[in-house]
């Protein structure tokens, strides 16, 4: 299985805007269409599509915030997998793949995410790979989560 991070382009714009997560989490997360139009407001965001075999499985957003924090954060947010591709440990695989593309990025450091904790799939997910919950909401008032 072949498992890659493409950036969002002219390209592919259109398939990540058909991409829909299960109804059960669409109060958990925003749309593609909404995604992508704040990464035009927020410019540190940079959005990508996942791909397995070549075939766009998926959506997420990363970036570091320099104004966050005393020395910034670098953030992975908006991870989503098309509901006909969930269940199948895409989740995982792409949050390993994304934390590793962002330490290459911008250097160890701790990554920052939002979750809503009844989101409990995605915070079992998160927990899983390192992250804890810390006593901080964001702006939407999601727990934020981080690497130690």
């Amino acid at each position: 299985m072949n498992l890659e991070i493409h950036d969002v382009t002219a390209t592919n714009y259109r398939d990540i805007l058909q991409l829909k997560v299960a109804q059960s989490q669409k109060e958990y997360i925003e749309t593609p269409y909404e995604c992508l139009e704040d990464s035009v407001e927020w410019k540190q965001f940079k959005p990508v599509g996942l791909y397995v075999n070549e075939e766009l499985v998926g959506f997420a957003m990363y970036g570091f915030f320099q104004s966050e924090g005393t020395s910034g954060r670098l953030w992975i947010d908006r991870l989503l997998i098309d509901e006909q591709y969930q269940g199948k440990g895409y989740g995982t695989q792409f949050m390993k793949m994304l934390i590793s593309k962002v330490t290459m990025e911008y250097g160890e450091q701790p990554i920052y995410l939002s979750v809503y904790p009844e989101n409990g799939d995605a915070v079992r997910l998160y927990q899983k790979l390192g992250f804890k919950f810390i006593e901080e909401r964001d702006i939407n008032g999601e727990h934020i989560m981080r690497t130690q």
